[in-house]
Order: C-alpha cells, then structure tokens, then sequence
C-alpha cells in the first residue's frame, strides 16, 4: 500500500531526527527521554527517596530515565494498554489505570508508599484532524490529572504533555486549583512544528 506524503514526511524527519539516532545510541527506548532530560535538568523534578507512578509508559523511555535517578529502594510502576518489555527495577501493570482492578493492583503493589510523582507523556494516535486529535488529548491529560489527585502525596508533582489548542486554558487553570507552582515546558527535543508542551506542577495542595 503507498504511503501518504504525511507518512513519507514523519518517515523521513524520523530517521534524520537527530533525537532518535541519540536514542539509538544510547541505548534508550524512545526519543522523549530526552524531553523528561531537558525538564529534569532544569527543574530537578525526580530525586532519590521519590515514588513514581509513569502513566502511559510504553515502550518505556521516561521508566528507563527515571530509574537511574532513584535510588535502589524508590518505587517506580509503570502503567499502560500496550504491553511493555521488563525494566530492571521498574514495576509494570497492564491495563487501563481507570479500571478498578489496575487500580487496586497498582495498590497492592505500593503498599501504603506514598506517591511523590506522578508523570503522563500519553498522546492519542493522531489523526491529523485538531477537532478530534485536540479533545483526545485533553481527555488523556483530565485522565492523568484526576488520577494524579487520586494517589499523590501532599506537596507531589504533577509532569503531563498537552497540546495548545481549544481546553488547554481551562485545563491549565485546573492544575493551578489543586497545585501551588505551575509551570509550562517546551523541551528542545519537542518537534518544532509541534505544539506539544509540558505542565509542570509541583506542591500538591
């Protein structure tokens, strides 16, 4: 079957990205490991002693980051539809984190450890129509914030991706009700004919 010329294109900028070859390199999962990079040299967002819930995480990328960052004994799961190759020191649960049954897994699992950091880099597949593509991700993020209110600790951190489009103001006013710093990230690694960004919320009321 031909490709479309969009195809062609995101096929093209794929393999000069110059992201994806770093990845390669480096041996890590994906690209947007060095988006959650950028924000973690600037902000500090993930120390040792932290527990972390990484929502959407396959194929792992952010996972593979943040474990390094820990230390030995911080909890960190990762959550996702999609199945996910093992990580070293990373807990993984498949299935929709709105179900109750992944809910209580994902409990079990934590055992009374409280939640310092909750992290969403989910993105619905693009259709290239912003009158679906744009309600799609705002009803991811929604998804990740109210799960964030859910399980976080007082005074836990919020990093979520969204797109500048129609809902992300009222959104961006819901995360500073529930947060005391909001703060609005655009990594280098984002492609600049994106308008994805990162919210950034720390100092959870």
């Amino acid at each position: 079957m031909a490709r479309s010329k969009s195809s062609n294109r995101w096929m093209q900028e794929h393999f000069d990205d110059e992201y994806v070859r770093l990845a390669q390199a480096k041996g890590y999962r994906s690209r947007a490991v060095f988006k959650l990079s950028e924000i973690q040299e600037k902000d500090q967002l993930i120390k040792p002693g932290m527990n972390i819930i990484d929502l959407g995480a396959a194929p792992g990328g952010w996972s593979q980051l943040a474990r390094q960052l820990l230390g030995k004994n911080d909890k960190l799961i990762a959550l996702d539809i999609l199945p996910m190759e093992s990580l070293e020191g990373v807990h993984f649960i498949q299935g929709d984190f709105c179900d109750e049954a992944v809910l209580q897994q994902l409990y079990a699992y934590l055992d009374n450890a409280p939640i310092n950091l909750v992290m969403s880099d989910m993105a619905p597949n693009m259709s290239g129509n912003k009158g679906i593509d744009q309600p799609r991700a705002i009803y991811l993020a929604e998804l990740a914030l109210d799960t964030a209110k859910t399980v976080l600790d007082k005074n836990g951190s919020f990093l979520v991706k969204l797109f500048h489009g129609v809902g992300f103001e009222d959104y961006h006013k819901e995360v500073q009700q529930v947060f005391a710093k909001v703060l609005i990230r655009k990594p280098k690694a984002s492609r600049p004919r994106s308008n994805e960004v990162y919210i950034l919320a720390k100092g959870f009321k």
